[in-house]
């Protein structure tokens, strides 16, 4: 890192809003003795969290309008010298490195909306990162896969809500099936595996297809991950009714197929389960019912450049501001140790007191 500048801004931490401290934990670990921050090592919570893991969102924008994340019309997004330039999410991306953080994914809204991307791709790959991928809802991936994968994209993540065409053309409101099945095929064949294919179950909505998903994973060998609908919708409108509990899936599916637990050990946010046949594997990201906060080793870079430590937290470190004002390296890191050392156990979505968050996903990055 670039030597400490004593006249360089120093980093200030605002939490836009309180947040309630998840349970179990309680609100600090059990010590007699007091918690100082370490000032080296990789980065850490008061909890012993070990952070290795960078989502940078590109854009706020999207070129879909998928009802459990924006309204049809009226999305207001960020000016664009809100934004990050490339160069200051590489910087970002830079120091994480330094400090110990092993993989990188980048999100959106829409990543493949920025232009450019593949120079994104190849300033951080250059880096060095264990693991550098990509989520995407794939309408524009297929004419850029071969450019991605030549610039050092190691794999992708799509997003794909219904396998029905009418209904993934109620659920996005824009695109279509077919775009997104094809760009499948195209980064399969680049060699941008594993490939996962994200799926938000919503009940009375597209709650039906689960087996049909199921036996999509079966029959190609993709990994499907089905996602409990998180209150993180711009409208609002989240609320228990429409939750399909990862529970549920599991049971469903095992009924038809049986499915066994796959013990990684990984702090990644998908349970994963192999069917006993050994014909595929499926994966249960259950953020509300089960949440996975005590393993979480994920730190989020928004678009217009703020760190955040929880997806369902307000609590953000300005990092473009910092970098703007002229901060040295030494104070970008600084700042994203803060922010980890600052987490709280969990999200408490399942308490009395939770706070939906301010920003919705496509503001935030997922």
């Amino acid at each position: 890192m670039t030597p400490l500048n004593e006249n360089a801004p120093k980093p200030v931490f605002v939490s836009v809003r309180p947040h309630l401290r998840g349970s179990g934990s309680g609100d600090s670990p059990q010590s007699s003795e007091p918690l100082v921050m370490p000032e080296s090592g990789p980065l850490v919570d008061r909890y012993d969290r070990i952070h290795n893991d960078l989502r940078i969102s590109v854009t706020d924008r999207c070129n879909l309008r998928c009802v459990y994340c924006m309204p049809e019309v009226g999305m207001t997004f960020q000016p664009r010298d809100a934004l990050l330039t490339f160069e200051e999410m590489v910087r970002v991306a830079r120091v994480a490195r330094e400090l110990g953080v092993t993989a990188l994914r980048l999100t959106g809204g829409e990543p493949l909306v920025r232009k450019n991307l593949p120079t994104l791709v190849q300033q951080l790959s250059a880096l060095g990162f264990d693991d550098l991928a990509l989520t995407t809802n794939a309408m524009l991936l297929a004419p850029m896969v071969r450019s991605l994968k030549n610039a050092g994209l190691k794999r992708v993540n799509i997003s794909c809500d219904s396998l029905i065409p009418e209904r993934f053309n109620s659920i996005r409101r824009r695109g279509n099936l077919k775009t997104v099945l094809e760009a499948m095929d195209v980064a399969e064949a680049a060699g941008l595996t594993p490939l996962k294919l994200n799926v938000v179950i919503l009940r009375g909505q597209n709650d039906d297809e689960i087996l049909d998903f199921a036996a999509f994973a079966r029959d190609t060998g993709r990994v499907v991950r089905f996602i409990e609908f998180m209150p993180l919708d711009a409208q609002g409108q989240w609320d228990h009714s429409q939750l399909v509990a990862g529970r549920e899936i599991f049971e469903l599916i095992s009924a038809r197929w049986p499915l066994e637990a796959i013990d990684t050990h990984s702090s990644a946010p998908a349970e994963r389960f192999r069917f006993v046949d050994g014909q595929g594997e499926i994966g249960l990201i259950s953020s509300v019912t089960q949440p996975f906060c005590g393993t979480c080793n994920r730190l989020r870079l928004t678009a217009d450049g703020a760190i955040r430590n929880c997806l369902f937290s307000d609590d953000e470190h300005s990092l473009r501001d910092l970098m703007r004002a002229g901060a040295d390296d030494d104070v970008i890191a600084l700042a994203l140790r803060s922010a980890v050392w600052d987490k709280y156990p969990g999200h408490a979505i399942n308490e009395p007191g939770f706070l939906k968050p301010s920003r919705s996903m496509s503001m935030i990055g997922g």
